[in-house]
């Protein structure tokens, strides 16, 4: 799977629907017939949007778990709790079920935003609003995550 660049302001009709940003649709042009899952995000108010191989590859990583632990069973299924498969339709469209909005507290001016391999959409007041959360101690997590001096942690 390529990397997914951009972050783009966006609206959601009535009904639900998302017009995929060009630059986003282009970037996924191989990956667009193959479909998607959404899902709630595990640690912020958003949705993730993962192409189908992204998809399958972390459920076959997951499937390794030891289904005879309950904290590997729990887990599991609270991480696919309320996933769905969608698809963007012809017109460039993605409907986000009913319960996946109410649970991003979508509206209908929104965040589409690249997480490196997948997306995440985000209304656009929670992503401000966590954007400018994030900026008051993003240098020393930079420094933190990016910053080592070690080949196999960070990137410098």
């Amino acid at each position: 799977m390529d990397l997914i660049t951009g972050t783009y302001d966006c609206k959601v009709d009535a009904k639900g629907r998302l017009m995929m940003p060009a630059s986003i649709k282009k970037q996924l042009s191989k990956v667009l017939e193959e479909g998607f899952v959404l899902r709630r995000s595990v640690f912020q108010q958003c949705l993730e949007l993962y192409p189908m191989a992204e998809w399958q590859a972390l459920m076959q990583k997951m499937n390794k778990l030891n289904k005879f632990k309950k904290k590997n069973n729990d887990f599991i299924r609270r991480f696919t709790a309320g996933a769905k498969m969608v698809e963007v339709d012809v017109n460039g469209r993605l409907l986000i079920p009913k319960d996946l909005t109410v649970f991003a507290s979508i509206s209908k001016n929104i965040v589409v935003a690249s997480a490196i391999n997948i997306i995440e959409i985000w209304d656009k007041d929670l992503y401000e609003q966590a954007i400018d959360d994030a900026a008051i101690d993003f240098a020393d997590l930079a420094e933190e995550v990016m910053g080592q001096d070690d080949e196999d942690y960070g990137i410098s």
